[in-house]
């Protein structure tokens, strides 16, 4: 058995990617992230930067749910 980490099924955890909260995903994308450069831990190279798609996504929503507020705040301002 293998001692590295496939990066999106530990964060997936058997879920769908559309069953993770955006929150989770960056935040277990940070920690995992931050201990594979510490050498902590290690990850399937390849799946690592198939999975990177899993990260962009978040991130995608995450920005797209803060413009979302931004526009409700500036629309309010403008009032």
């Amino acid at each position: 058995m293998s001692d590295e980490l496939n990066f999106a099924h530990t964060i997936l955890q058997g879920r769908s990617w559309r069953d993770v909260p955006t929150q989770e995903i960056l935040s277990e994308s940070e920690r995992l992230l931050g201990e594979w450069m510490a050498g902590e831990v290690r990850m399937e190279r390849p799946k690592l930067y198939d999975h990177y798609a899993l990260l962009l996504l978040a991130l995608t929503r995450q920005n797209r749910e803060l413009s979302a507020r931004v526009a409700a705040l500036e629309a309010e301002r403008g009032s």
